[in-house]
């Protein structure tokens, strides 16, 4: 049986996903409609997005602004930068942030020098413009990594989890629980790692077994908004 496309629902998820602005409030009404037109996502899923955009809604801008950065930029365990999750501020971070910008130029997609390649809303808009079976394998890649953004944002009681259950039910996965390390506080986050030490992500790396992330190629050109 082949893979039903989820274009639209991962363009909606990048949208939530991403900063809080008062244009993403305005328009939560047509990107719910979407995902009910598109249907990729159980009523259940849809009906848990649903709460987090109630939440963006009905909080103050203000506050929905500050939640977010709180919740996505003040610690590892929840960055949005998936590289992060995988080779922290290891040398490897940045030659794989190369091949990235590689893979997304091929298609047509291309980055001003303050945009980040492995920020996630930009890489689910990236895969929403790929074939359905090539979309599912993309997400299935980084699911290990979506997984535990899913664990942290439970274990926060943050709504954004439901955003995460999301991209795990389109890449055919499940959640697995994980048992998180407690979270070091933010100096201890960003301290300078041994230049020679690389870094290891607690929880989401095998012992001694690197996971690099495989990113699917295709030659159609992008339709994304965020293509330049």
């Amino acid at each position: 049986m082949s893979t039903r496309n989820a274009s639209l629902s991962l363009r909606v998820l990048a949208r939530l996903l991403d900063y809080p602005t008062d244009d993403l409030r305005s328009n939560l009404s047509e990107l719910s409609a979407a995902l009910d037109e598109e249907g990729a996502l159980s009523a259940g899923r849809r009906a848990e997005l649903g709460r987090l955009m109630d939440e963006i809604r009905r909080k103050d801008q203000l506050d929905v602004e500050a939640s977010y950065v709180d919740l996505f930029d003040r610690g590892r365990a929840t960055s949005l930068h998936l590289f992060e999750h995988v080779h922290g501020d290891s040398r490897e971070r940045g030659q794989a942030m190369v091949d990235l910008q590689q893979t997304y130029a091929q298609g047509g997609l291309y980055f001003a020098d303050r945009e980040l390649p492995d920020y996630l809303p930009a890489v689910l808009e990236f895969a929403s413009t790929q074939p359905p079976e090539q979309a599912r394998a993309f997400l299935g890649e980084i699911a290990h990594i979506i997984n535990a953004l899913f664990a942290a944002l439970e274990k926060r009681r943050s709504h954004y989890a439901a955003a995460m259950g999301a991209l795990l039910d389109l890449a055919g996965e499940k959640a697995t629980p994980l048992v998180l390390p407690q979270e070091p506080t933010l100096d201890e986050a960003w301290v300078e790692p041994d230049p020679f030490g690389g870094c290891s992500i607690d929880g989401q790396s095998k012992p001694d077994q690197p996971q690099p992330i495989h990113f699917v190629r295709h030659s159609a050109s992008l339709t994304s908004g965020a293509a330049k």
